[in-house]
């Protein structure tokens, strides 16, 4: 479909149809009419591609585009879910002539690098996920008379392990700052499960980590005046 014949499908009185496009790919949603129709909530979806608006919330003219070369990968995976949801809901008619396939139906350039941006996006999803059950984040609470108190237990972080770990700064690669993380203390570093040439000190001679000064290396919870 071009352009302008996807504009017929908006639902309005004598128009063939409801449609909306996402990443150049065409969805008949007429079965969603009431949230997609005219009056519904996004009725301003239907008719054209609005990639970007499904990632950013944005319904403005300005916010309701295709180009999606400046989304962060947290808004990637978002257009990334969306396209699952319309795939798995509503059946797919065709394809968008414009940003993301030719006139033959054919990816465009600007397709290929959305899905290797949203490929590298759930990339890095994945590693943030095993880091977490690596490092799951420390508890902390923080009070006046007090400081700040850091603590491990087995569910901190919200990660369910047999160990609970002790405190340690992580100081990511290009990331600013550090954050507390939950370390294992005993058994062979991550990765290396039946390793026997490793040493039984956990994740703590992990390069990335920095104990807390002032508290004891080994201490499940932590301390820090101020």
């Amino acid at each position: 479909l071009s352009p302008a014949e996807l504009r017929r499908y908006r639902g309005e009185p004598g128009q063939p149809g409801l449609y909306l496009a996402l990443l150049g790919r065409v969805f008949d949603v007429q079965r969603g009419r009431r949230h997609y129709g005219p009056g519904g909530a996004y009725s301003a979806l239907a008719g054209r591609d609005a990639t970007r608006a499904f990632a950013t919330g944005d319904f403005t003219p300005a916010g309701l585009v295709d180009d999606v070369s400046a989304l962060s990968p947290r808004e990637l995976l978002s257009v990334q879910g969306w396209l699952s949801f319309y795939s798995d809901n509503y059946d797919p008619v065709g394809k968008l002539v414009g940003r993301f396939y030719d006139e033959n139906g054919s990816p465009t350039e600007a397709l290929r690098e959305a899905e290797a941006a949203i490929e590298g996006a759930l990339k890095f999803q994945a590693e943030s996920e095993e880091r977490k059950q690596q490092f799951p984040p420390c508890n902390s609470e923080w009070s006046s008379a007090k400081g700040t108190r850091f603590w491990c237990s087995r569910q901190s972080g919200g990660v369910n392990r047999d160990w609970a770990g002790v405190p340690r700064k992580l100081y990511l690669p290009g990331s600013k700052g550090t954050h507390c993380v939950c370390v294992r203390s005993t058994g062979p570093p991550w990765g290396h499960p039946h390793s026997s040439q490793h040493s039984s000190r956990g994740d703590l001679d992990n390069p990335h980590l920095e104990e807390y000064e002032g508290c004891h290396p080994l201490a499940e919870q932590c301390v820090l005046a101020g």
